[in-house]
């Protein structure tokens, strides 16, 4: 190939995680389940989750051909569902959350719930190992219990689980050329789950949740102290720079990987993974608060990043050595 990606000691682990669910995939040799009437309303249902609780997400998968985006809505709404199971209160949130494992996961699910109608045709379709689904409802578990992460790389477990088996999955709906697009999905699945902590430093404390990793907080000389007090001071600040040039890194190193996904899918990914980083823009320009203020990025601002967004992934400029006709973009691996 001409492309190569950086692996760091800390992916070995996840790339193992990522490569098992396809060698161990089941068939699904049963028809695509929604052909009947109600097959618009379920996923239309999913439709609406992932406008109102995801603008990004939503304007990206816009980008797609209609039975991609359907899917890819099918799959927020499933993520979604899940995650806000966690976040709910409630003595109960465990055992929800195992009722809501085998009901989503099933092959065929109860007509009365659209999300599970529609998850389990889009993984039909489009041959998604629910291994994938099973990771990331264990990532999502974890947050039932306060979790802290001593280090960087205890922290990637928990972003592989949580958004790079998303990536993973998004990739069987998008199409990919093989093996070789995994590395790039985790590294995008770590960029965008540290965007998120980042951002929600604030609101998950509030919350009784710190992501953030133990040794580098102690590093720079913050305690947990600094934190319930959103102190925005110089060495919160010198922090969220090496965070943020590390996300950034990850960025850049993960977005390669868009020329390795299905022709119709690569503006959309590459706008979803830029239209989010966009977010790390945001927090430095208002000053590393992200105490007092949930960092995003407007409207417009979207619409503008677009067209540099579509040249990118439409002449593969993601990916410097990458040679022209090397790659066959439309398989699904």
């Amino acid at each position: 190939m001409g492309m190569t990606v950086q692996i760091d000691s800390w992916e070995h682990r996840l790339l193992a995680q990522a490569y098992a669910p396809l060698e161990n995939r089941r068939r699904h040799d049963h028809l695509p389940l929604l052909d009947r009437a109600h097959d618009p309303a379920a996923y239309d249902h999913c439709r609406q989750i992932t406008r109102e609780h995801s603008r990004t997400f939503f304007l990206a998968s816009a980008l797609l051909p209609r039975d991609q985006r359907r899917a890819m809505h099918a799959l927020y709404a499933f993520c979604r569902v899940s995650d806000d199971l966690v976040d709910q209160n409630g003595p109960d949130r465990a055992e929800k959350l195992a009722d809501w494992r085998q009901r989503s996961l099933h092959d065929h699910p109860h007509d009365g719930d659209p999300v599970c109608l529609a998850w389990a045709d889009t993984r039909a379709r489009f041959h998604i190992p629910r291994q994938y689904a099973d990771q990331l409802l264990d990532g999502i578990a974890t947050d039932l219990t306060p979790q802290r992460y001593e280090t960087f790389a205890d922290l990637t477990h928990y972003c592989y689980a949580v958004a790079s088996t998303v990536g993973l999955m998004v990739m069987h709906v998008v199409g990919y050329t093989g093996k070789e697009a995994i590395p790039y999905a985790i590294k995008l699945g770590v960029a965008l789950q540290i965007t998120n902590i980042l951002r929600d430093v604030g609101e998950d404390w509030r919350n009784g949740r710190l992501y953030l990793p133990q040794q580098e907080l102690a590093a720079f000389g913050l305690s947990d102290a600094d934190i319930a007090g959103g102190v925005v001071d110089d060495r919160w600040r010198a922090f969220m720079r090496f965070q943020i040039e590390r996300a950034r890194r990850l960025f850049a190193e993960a977005l390669p990987g868009v020329a390795l996904l299905g022709q119709s899918g690569r503006f959309a990914i590459g706008a979803a993974a830029e239209l989010y980083q966009a977010i790390l823009d945001d927090i430095e320009a208002h000053d590393y608060d992200v105490f007092s203020r949930r960092a995003h990025t407007g409207e417009w601002q979207k619409m503008a990043l677009l067209p540099g967004i579509w040249w990118r992934a439409r002449f593969g400029k993601y990916a410097g050595r990458m040679k022209k006709n090397e790659l066959n973009t439309d398989g699904h691996g």
